[in-house]
């Protein structure tokens, strides 16, 4: 295969050549749990193949209690086995991709020496060792003005975790040429070429919204050199252009651009066309997050939810997504199937949805996956309470972690709508939590919103954004204009009081175990 490609690319060299018709792009997903890797046909809009690697999910080591980390190699070569499976697939045409995009997991630490190597594991979104070195760095550096530069608290996000390093493991600390986000990772392995974007410094709290650049003041007071962050490249446009040596190992041309690279909730903000002040995107996988956009710089003084530049955001133009995060959410409802051997997904909504409202007195907790934003950055843990023996079975249980999941949401959003945020319509993804019925329905009741679904993923909202990027399509009014939307969920009057009963006793016991 790649000898046919080189002798492709010797006689007809000028891959930008084909016509308009014939132009893809390449999204790619880096999760916590796989890789993901979609290329999107230009004209029609529509996902012509899609690949993911590995086949189960990738391991998050975690050597004490709170801690997480994922080798970025192991990322990497997802990447180059994902896109193998597209090019092998036969819909990918090598020769007709115009622009890669990245999304990928937020407030991951990789650092890397001079030879672009990562000098450890990283850290990644989930790890909660640093919550104290932020705390004590939102005291140092004034809480005033974090709030009022940074839109947040340093709490446990990238800054954080690289004074964890700093102060613990000294020697490897030495070692660091450049610190990054696991995208930046990858498009550096894409592009031999180390950088960021405003985007990803706001999501590591790095960046200074009123002064529209670096954050110095805090790198100081961290006693972080500055020379150890990567120079910015716009979200949308050329980042960089994929390497010979990369170019060979993925049998892809030379010099196509990496033209989009956003973090996985502004990316998934993006795949739904959520752009505007006022509307309001969800994800529910792993990690569950509303994210809504405004263009008011503010911030939440008790931090349970941030802001962070979005992917649309200029000092002119200013849009910012305010993100509320709850790490246990689709993780508590494989946790739940792994332990109670249930055959799949479909199962337990199907057995969750036979169940009445409030599943019978039975109350989850999902708070088991690190320390919670939205609860001040507290480790409250996971709790099943109510249990009766001569009641509950197996589909009371489904139901009560569905609905604890959609608790946590609601509450979340009752802290943005503190914020300013307004939720009458959420977009979100066809997928994971949003395919359970009881869950959507839930949230829906409780908040009084309209959940809107469309046939959009990461890696495709990634693709789309490369198509943007690149400059194939005009504005987003015409990136978007093919969106698919698949379902509407409105909220069921008839079991709202239940619900609403469910939930006041939901939260009585996280007051209790708080």
């Amino acid at each position: 295969m790649l000898f046919r490609l080189k002798l492709l690319f010797r006689y007809f060299p000028d891959f930008r050549g084909f016509s308009s018709s014939a132009m893809q792009f390449l999204g790619i997903d880096i999760g916590s749990s796989c890789i993901k890797a979609s290329v999107l046909d230009g004209v029609s809009g529509l996902c012509l193949d899609t690949a993911v690697f590995p086949d189960s999910e990738l391991p998050i080591r975690a050597p004490k209690p709170g801690w997480a980390e994922q080798d970025p190699e192991e990322w990497w070569r997802a990447v180059v086995n994902a896109i193998g499976k597209l090019v092998a697939g036969g819909k990918i045409i090598p020769t007709r991709l115009r622009g890669i995009g990245i999304a990928y997991q937020m407030h991951g630490l990789v650092a890397v020496d001079r030879k672009l190597k990562p000098v450890r594991d990283s850290i990644i979104w989930c790890d909660s060792r640093a919550v104290g070195i932020g705390n004590e760095l939102f005291e140092r550096a004034g809480k005033e003005k974090c709030l009022s530069a940074l839109l947040n608290s340093p709490g446990n996000f990238t800054l954080s975790k690289l004074c964890w390093v700093k102060a613990n493991e000294p020697d490897i600390y030495r070692k660091i040429y450049k610190i990054m986000l696991p995208g930046d990772y990858i498009a550096m392995k894409l592009t031999g070429e180390t950088s960021t974007t405003i985007s990803g410094l706001s999501e590591g709290i790095l960046w200074h919204f009123k002064e529209n650049r670096l954050a110095t003041f805090l790198l100081e007071t961290s006693g972080i050199d500055p020379e150890i962050i990567s120079h910015t490249v716009p979200t949308f446009g050329i980042q960089g252009r994929l390497s010979k040596k990369t170019s060979e190992l993925l049998c892809l041309p030379e010099g196509i651009p990496v033209t989009y690279r956003a973090g996985d909730q502004p990316n998934n903000a993006f795949a739904l066309n959520v752009l505007k002040p006022g509307e309001t995107a969800a994800t529910a996988g792993t990690s569950g997050v509303v994210y809504g956009v405004t263009d008011q710089l503010q911030s939440d003084p008790a931090s349970r939810v941030n802001t962070f530049a979005h992917v649309n955001h200029s000092p002119s133009e200013p849009r910012l997504g305010v993100l509320l995060c709850i790490n246990g959410t689709g993780i508590a409802n494989n946790w739940i199937r792994k332990i109670t051997g249930s055959p799949n997904y479909e199962a337990m909504n199907r057995m969750a949805a036979a169940v009445p409202a409030g599943s019978r007195g039975l109350v989850f907790l999902p708070f088991g996956n690190g320390a919670e934003r939205m609860l001040q950055n507290k480790e409250n843990g996971s709790f099943v309470a109510g249990i009766n023996f001569n009641i509950h079975e197996r589909g009371h249980l489904f139901r009560a972690v569905q609905e604890g999941i959609a608790f946590a949401f609601f509450q979340g959003i009752g802290i943005m709508k503190d914020s300013g945020v307004d939720t009458r319509v959420i977009r979100a993804g066809s997928a994971n939590m949003f395919l359970s019925n009881v869950f959507g329905i839930t949230l829906a009741t409780l908040s009084g919103s309209t959940i809107e679904l469309f046939n959009t993923d990461g890696s495709l909202g990634a693709a789309r954004g490369a198509a943007l990027g690149a400059g194939f399509y005009k504005n987003s009014d015409e990136c978007f204009s093919q969106l698919e939307r698949v379902r509407v969920i409105e909220p069921d009057k008839m079991i709202r009081d239940h619900l609403l009963a469910a939930y006041e006793t939901w939260k009585e016991t996280l007051h209790r175990n708080s």
